[in-house]
């Protein structure tokens, strides 16, 4: 196995310990074009979840402070479905990273 390879598939990998971090050391050391593409995909990927959990902060902050008091139940309906998409995007992203870490050592 090759090291371009290892090092593009610990980018992919790295969702598990260090999302951010090795990505952008393996993007910023790295020489080999390929693996600089696969160290940035890795980083995008990472960031998403990231992302999402910021817009569905700013959601459940505006849906408490915009609701009726008298309407208890569509504040909760609005967080469960929230969180729902959030957990669902995340463990996507995570399999996603998984896949493209076994088809680059492939």
């Amino acid at each position: 196995m090759e090291n371009p390879k290892i090092l593009s598939a610990f980018s992919y990998l790295s969702i598990f310990f260090a999302p951010f971090i090795v990505p952008l050391i393996v993007y910023l050391v790295a020489k080999d074009h390929d693996v600089k593409s696969h160290a940035i995909r890795a980083l995008i990927s990472h960031l998403i979840p990231v992302l999402f959990g910021i817009l569905f902060f700013i959601v459940f902050i505006f849906s408490t402070f915009s609701l009726d008091p008298a309407s208890g139940n569509t504040f909760l309906i609005i967080w469960l479905v929230s969180f729902a998409i959030y957990t669902i995007v995340s463990i996507g992203i995570v399999i996603w990273n998984i896949v493209q870490a076994v088809r680059v050592i492939r």
